[in-house]
C-alpha cells in the first residue's frame, strides 16, 4: 500500500525529471536545480512567486512553517493538499506556475550580471558591505571559499569573534535557505570547522 507521501511524490513526478533532497524535515523537489516543492509526510507544498502567491491564498492555501524548538520559520510554499484532492486542474495548473516560476528564478539568480551578495537568501546590503571589506567580493568567490571561511576572514578583519549565527547566516546564503532552517548537526559542524581553523 503507498502512503499519502508516496501519492504525493507520484503526482508531481508528472511533471518533469526530477531530483529529490531532504529539506525542512520534508522532501525538497528540484527541476533543473530550482526547488519548487516540499513533500511532508502528510501534506505537500508548492513555492509561491509573483501573481502565483495571491491565487494560492485565495484558493485557501496555507503557507508552510518548519516549527523548530521555539522558533517557526515561514516560507514561501503553500499547501496544495486540498486543491490536490478537491480541484485536480487547478492543482495542475498552480504546479505548472510554481515550477515555471522557480525556473525563471534561478536562472535569474545564477546569471553572472544578476548576482549580487545581497540577492542571496539571509544577505542584506550591510552584510554584504561586511564581507566585502573582508576581501570577499562576488558571490563566486563567497560560494568557492566557504561559510567557514569567509566568517573567519569577516572575524580576522573586524579583529574580534562575532556572533556565530554570521556563520549560519553564510551557510544558509550558500545552501540557498534560510539559515533557521539548517539542522542543528550542521550548525554544529560549521562551528568546529571554524574551531578548528582558528585554534
Amino acid at each position: 500500500m503507498t502512503s499519502i507521501k508516496d501519492d504525493y511524490l507520484n503526482y508531481l513526478s508528472k511533471f518533469g525529471r526530477q531530483e529529490k533532497r531532504s529539506m525542512f524535515g520534508g522532501t525538497g523537489i528540484f527541476i533543473n536545480s530550482a526547488m519548487f516543492a516540499i513533500v511532508t509526510p502528510t501534506s505537500m507544498y508548492i513555492r509561491g512567486g509573483d501573481s502565483l502567491d495571491e491565487e494560492l491564498v485565495n484558493s485557501g492555501c496555507e503557507k508552510f512553517r518548519h516549527v523548530k524548538k521555539s522558533k517557526t520559520a515561514t516560507v514561501n510554499y503553500y499547501e496544495i493538499k486540498n486543491l490536490f484532492l478537491t480541484d485536480q486542474s487547478k492543482c495542475d495548473r498552480f504546479v505548472k506556475a510554481s515550477i515555471a516560476f522557480s525556473c525563471r528564478d534561478k536562472s535569474f539568480k545564477s546569471s553572472e550580471s544578476n548576482r549580487r551578495l545581497r540577492d542571496l537568501p539571509n544577505m542584506r546590503l550591510t552584510l554584504e558591505r561586511m564581507v566585502k571589506k573582508a576581501g570577499v567580493l562576488d558571490v563566486d568567490t563567497f560560494i568557492n571559499v566557504g561559510a567557514v571561511n569567509v566568517f573567519r576572514r569577516v572575524c580576522e578583519h573586524n579583529g574580534q569573534e562575532l556572533d556565530h549565527k554570521l556563520l549560519w547566516i553564510f551557510a544558509g546564503a550558500i545552501h540557498g535557505g534560510h539559515w533557521q532552517l539548517l539542522s542543528e548537526d550542521h550548525k554544529q559542524q560549521l562551528l568546529d570547522e571554524y574551531h578548528q581553523q582558528v585554534h
